[in-house]
């Protein structure tokens, strides 16, 4: 019987490529892989509907479902990360903490990015930092429709302008970022990082929340699983295969190249347990998910906080294998 053949655009990531490589087929169907970095997949997804499956800003995919558009999701988390070492401060700007951004102008690529939006949060919630207190500069468009709550203020980057020369020049005072700037990278001296110490400020937070942030979960064409609805189910086993995969490599110290890697293992799984990237919606996703949306509505990208339910395919939710 001949395979459905698929489009899958998605990074290049460990947990991805026994899917990219075609070590892992899912049952039924043959992918055709499309390796690209966000946002250029998220927008070709919002904007032309190009692939049959794709990796995508969970912020974003808020904003779809309430917005109607036509996708569904699986609850696979291809991509996570702690955001707290991405906030980046002009150090001549007299910021000591969170609360010190207060008042002052921090940029951000997009409002409805999926990183900004998991700092605001945590800043607001976490931190106790008023929101509405920032003037925020967004450099690039937004990719959907967005009217941020009212007490938001909001302006654009100016023409020829960037947010990383901004903070350089002190136009700015701070910004939230998906990666390093250019000009941290470089080790310029007026530019910092809010944490000086990253890694236990994230632990910190972990062990306090239990949250390590989603960034991407992954989507169907809706008109594709009205045909196929068998497609979804196939697609996240061959997910959490590929991830399976990716873990036992990971305890292979010839395939890493860290000295230390086995040590940082061990600490990883003493802190996080043997499955920090878990798929599905057991309880440490529900609480994953149902945070980010909440601060998705408190900050006007969603009209309301949405169910589960309506995210992810039901018949999804029924049997979700557990990593041994």
């Amino acid at each position: 019987m001949s395979r459905l053949r698929l489009t899958l655009a998605c990074g290049e990531y460990e947990l991805t490529r026994p899917l990219i490589s075609g070590e892992i087929r899912p049952d039924g169907i043959e992918l055709i892989p499309l390796t690209m970095k966000s946002p250029e997949r998220h927008w070709r997804m919002i904007r032309h509907q190009e692939f049959d499956v794709c990796e995508f800003s969970l912020a974003q995919f808020f904003m779809v479902k309430a917005q109607g558009l036509p996708f569904a999701g699986i609850p696979v988390f291809p991509h996570r990360r702690f955001r707290h070492g991405y906030i980046f401060t002009n150090t001549k700007a007299g910021i000591g903490g969170p609360k010190d951004l207060e008042g002052k102008r921090v940029g951000q690529r997009i409002f409805q990015n999926t990183a900004a939006l998991w700092m605001r949060g945590i800043l607001e919630h976490y931190y106790g930092v008023s929101l509405q207190a920032i003037q925020w500069i967004n450099q690039d468009e937004e990719p959907l429709p967005l009217q941020p709550k009212h007490g938001f203020e909001m302006r654009s980057v100016p023409s020829g302008d960037n947010l990383d020369d901004m903070l350089v020049k002190g136009d700015l005072a701070a910004v939230i970022y998906p990666d390093h700037l250019p000009s941290f990278q470089k080790g310029n001296p007026n530019v910092g990082r809010l944490f000086p110490d990253v890694k236990r400020e994230e632990m910190k937070y972990y062990q306090d929340t239990g949250i390590f942030p989603i960034m991407h979960t992954v989507v169907i064409k809706q008109s594709l699983l009205d045909q196929y609805p068998w497609v979804a189910r196939s697609l996240y086993h061959a997910f959490f295969e590929a991830k399976e995969i990716c873990y036992r490599r990971m305890e292979d110290p010839r395939k890493i190249a860290l000295a230390w890697m086995e040590e940082l293992l061990e600490e990883q799984k003493r802190i996080m347990g043997k499955d920090p990237y878990a798929y599905g919606l057991g309880d440490e996703n529900r609480k994953n998910v149902e945070t980010l949306c909440q601060y998705a509505q408190e900050q006007g990208m969603i009209p309301r906080k949405l169910k589960l339910e309506e995210l992810f395919i039901e018949s999804i939710l029924e049997q979700v294998p557990k990593y041994l």
